[in-house]
């Protein structure tokens, strides 16, 4: 899965990311009133099955076996129905990339925990090497022999003994990082390198390395028909190509949503792609260039959220979009990853669309009218809730150090710590003066208030269970998605609290190991006193309401 790329050791390394099923419920907040049926909560975006989906193949039935990194999970699919069925659990269940071996085993790689698994059919996966941060791509050879590469965390290409008794064998490394690949009809191995927008031939046995075709853009992944033709995919076009692998020359057969991931056939010569940015499967039709969707969704894993008029920003993890308040339509305003790096945090509080993203270390910004990016800082340790300022500075929760620092500058150089020390700062909301913040402390359970001009800084809420997002309205109440208590709560100005709804599907835990914070669950909130709240668990965006009367 290409870009979780510069993520991984980042991630490792700055307390952050991603996981398997929901976050770990702590003692719960000893609310001032009993809840109040006074809200309606409907569902204004809907969900989908996924949490970006990589790498499938075919069992001998032809149903899709589909992997998932950030969802931890495998998951069966009908290719003509669309259903959606859990073959593997998480964290196990982790998939960049997965093959069936001859006899039935499905094998696969767990990219971020660094282990190749082999499930046989009616049977348990096991674990059969570990120790490969990065393990991407997968494929057997037509005598049964299994390889599989690093990519992005490393740069290696592997022969791997499937029973886990012998230690994997090293081929060849540094060759500019050789994703999803697929052995071709001379026994040789064919892949695109993704840093170098090539498609190479290898020799396992040798460890020769030849160019065959080039001048693609990010080529993702590569795949055989039954006729012996290869297929091309590229992630950032969506192009998908046709490629004679004697004279390199390609022919652009199908052209998808960009951010594909991976490819495969079935019995029946059917061809079908990933897409991570829609959590889609498509079956392409290559003599029309028609696609048909399998399945699929309008968000992936949405994390922050902030509201402009009738727009919903979402920082969606494989995209940056939009949602119309009024329709639920969604629509993208960058997916490309080599863009935007996974987002996980939004404002457009002020004159920009400003994202960050925890695993790039980023924050950039965006022109409003045109969407068009026109800075980007980078240098952050796990960048969460954003603001801007009137003065167009912006404050950033660093989460990985545990600042608030208020950024300003050419090149945003200027990094002024406003507050320390905390646990996992996350969100940020600002009253309507300007004058003062509020940070959520999901590690600490507070809500601090900081006063800008003074810098004093006061506890305004303890006991909380895994606060993230948080906004304020025209009154001055704060609302907060209390994750680990899967709630939202009011705070009102004269300290009372409100639980506005609870049972909500919040808390997607990070890898093992892991502190469980990873997605800074959003919450914004209209002058209306409607709230709006993104699920990283069933990808939706709530809506929730005050009762009329």
């Amino acid at each position: 899965m290409h870009a979780l790329i510069r993520s991984g050791l980042f991630i490792l390394t700055s307390m952050l990311l991603i996981a398997c099923s929901q976050k770990q419920d702590q003692s719960p907040t000893v609310v001032d009133e009993a809840v109040q049926p006074s809200y309606k909560v409907t569902t204004l975006v809907p969900g989908s099955p996924f949490h970006g989906i990589h790498g499938l193949t075919f069992d001998a039935d032809d149903n899709i076996l589909v992997g998932s990194v950030v969802g931890m999970s495998i998951h069966k699919v009908d290719p003509d129905t669309g259903a959606v069925s859990l073959y593997q659990g998480p964290p196990e269940g982790m998939a960049d990339d997965l093959e069936f071996s001859a006899d039935g085993t499905l094998v696969w790689t767990a990219f971020m925990l660094g282990e190749l698994y082999a499930r046989p059919a009616g049977g348990k996966a096991t674990k059969i090497a570990s120790g490969l941060a990065g393990l991407n791509s997968i494929a057997f050879k037509q005598d049964g022999r299994l390889f599989a590469t690093q990519v992005f965390l490393a740069d290696a290409l592997y022969e791997f003994d499937i029973t886990g008794k012998q230690p994997p064998r090293m081929i060849m490394e540094n060759m500019g990082g050789l994703n999803g690949f697929d052995f071709g009809p001379d026994g040789k191995l064919y892949g695109p390198i993704w840093f170098k927008g090539q498609i190479v031939r290898v020799d396992v046995d040798t460890a020769e390395l030849t160019v065959i075709a080039d001048g693609f853009t990010v080529p993702a992944a590569v795949n055989f028909d039954s006729k012996g033709v290869l297929h091309v995919i590229d992630n950032e076009t969506g192009e998908i190509f046709q490629v004679d692998i004697d004279s390199g020359e390609k022919h652009l057969i199908a052209t998808a949503p960009s951010n594909l991931d991976n490819l495969a056939f079935d019995s029946k010569d059917r061809l079908f792609v990933t897409n991570m940015s829609d959590n889609a499967i498509y079956e392409v039709n290559r003599e029309s260039g028609e696609l048909r969707t399998v399945v699929g969704g309008p968000l992936t894993t949405p994390a922050g959220i902030s509201l402009d008029g009738d727009l919903l920003y979402v920082a969606d993890l494989f995209s940056f979009s939009k949602v119309n308040i009024e329709s639920g339509e969604v629509s993208d305003v960058s997916r490309i990853i080599s863009d935007h790096e996974y987002p996980v945090s939004v404002t457009a509080n002020g004159d920009h669309l400003i994202i960050g993203s925890s695993n790039a270390g980023m924050v950039q910004g965006y022109d409003k009218q045109t969407e068009q990016r026109i800075w980007r800082w980078t240098g952050f340790s796990a960048p969460g809730g954003l603001l801007e300022l009137a003065d167009g500075s912006v404050i950033v929760a660093e989460t990985g150090s545990g600042k608030i620092l208020k950024v300003s500058g050419d090149e945003g150089a200027t990094r002024e710590v406003l507050a320390e020390n905390l646990t996992e700062p996350m969100g940020l909301a600002i009253t309507a003066d300007g004058k003062t913040i509020y940070v959520t402390d999901a590690g600490s359970g507070q809500i601090i208030r900081i006063e800008l001009d003074s810098g004093k800084q006061t506890v305004v809420k303890t006991d909380l269970s895994m606060p993230e997002g948080i906004a304020i309205d025209a009154r001055g109440s704060l609302f907060v998605a209390e994750v680990g208590a899967r709630r939202v709560l009011k705070i009102k100005p004269d300290g009372s609290t409100e639980i506005i709804a609870d049972e909500l599907p919040l808390g997607l835990r990070g890898y093992p190991g892991l502190p469980p914070s990873f997605l800074p669950t959003g919450i914004a909130v209209d002058n209306q006193g409607v709230i709006y709240l993104s699920s990283d668990i069933d990808n939706t965006i709530l809506k929730i309401a005050p009762y009329e009367g």
